[in-house]
């Protein structure tokens, strides 16, 4: 794939605080990748020198294309950015807001979104007149997805976009990111402490711990770099059992169990490790 972000040993210094180490990442074009990691790890930081926010320490750093430090207005065009918060007029109503906004985008990038797609697009039709003060926080922060979208950006930026979502905007959310990544060819990074968020979403996982990049792979390659271990549990004669197997001995043990005992077990689970367990020993480490 074309590679849309491109970072080799980004650092980052505040003082005498080192908070990048190195940092390589790449994104590509149409992929959607998330950056994990607990609190202090350096996201934040990270997605502030991609979207030209912060100036970097050091390191090499292109985002189509670009060095950030030096972006100009058309290529901050081509970007859509959702933060974890955003600050604005209360007074001002959805519909308006959108259509203020969307008038920077039409200046570099011809056909945008119009503020009734938009709107209809994150759920909040009904919610076009309406003043920003009087949004729900859910509401208001559909509406933040909203303004990340208006000028159909190559690349979107989604810092804890989900933050506030009831399940069922969580799902419609998902859904569209699905949509603008497979359909539209648009490159996504996101951050979420959310896991299960992360597993359904991205193509890609890299977890950043202490200002370094752990890990990296698909959801699926990383919770295999921990599934040696199983957790077996069943119960027998209405007595409950767990026991612990490595790789293909979970195979072995279950039917082990059933020639023994027979009719006997019940309630048998084999979980495997999820992603969850993955990340969990890499940031504890």
């Amino acid at each position: 794939m074309d590679a849309v972000i491109e970072v080799e040993q980004l650092r980052m210094r505040y003082g005498d605080a080192e908070v990048l180490h190195g940092v390589d990442l790449r994104l590509g074009r149409g992929e959607v990748l998330a950056l994990l990691g607990p609190n202090g790890a350096g996201k934040t930081t990270t997605l502030e020198i991609l979207e030209g926010f912060r100036r970097r320490t050091g390191g090499e750093v292109r985002v189509l294309g670009i060095d950030p430090a030096g972006g100009d207005e058309a290529w901050r065009a081509r970007l859509g950015i959702v933060l974890q918060s955003w600050r604005d007029h209360g007074r001002w109503r959805a519909g308006e807001l959108l259509d203020n906004l969307g008038r920077f985008y039409t200046r570099y990038r011809g056909r945008i979104l119009g503020s009734d797609e938009l709107l209809a697009l994150v759920g909040l039709a009904e919610q076009a007149g309406q003043r920003l003060d009087t949004l729900s926080g859910g509401q208001r922060r559909r509406l933040d997805v909203a303004i990340g979208l208006i000028g159909r950006p190559e690349l979107l930026f989604l810092d804890e976009p989900t933050t506030g979502f009831d399940p069922q905007a969580r799902q419609e959310f998902h859904e569209l990111v699905h949509r603008l990544a497979d359909l539209d060819g648009t490159s996504i990074l996101l951050t979420t402490h959310d896991l299960a968020e992360a597993e359904k979403l991205a193509d890609r996982i890299v977890i950043l711990t202490g200002g370094r990049v752990v890990a990296e792979g698909s959801p699926a390659e990383l919770a295999r770099g921990v599934q040696r271990r199983s957790e077996i549990t069943y119960s027998r004669d209405g007595e409950f059992f767990v026991h612990s197997a490595e790789g293909a001995d979970a195979t072995a043990y279950v039917r082990e169990l059933f020639a023994q005992y027979g009719d006997a077990i019940a309630d048998l689970e084999v979980r495997r490790a999820t992603l969850e367990d993955a990340y969990l020993r890499m940031v504890q480490s």
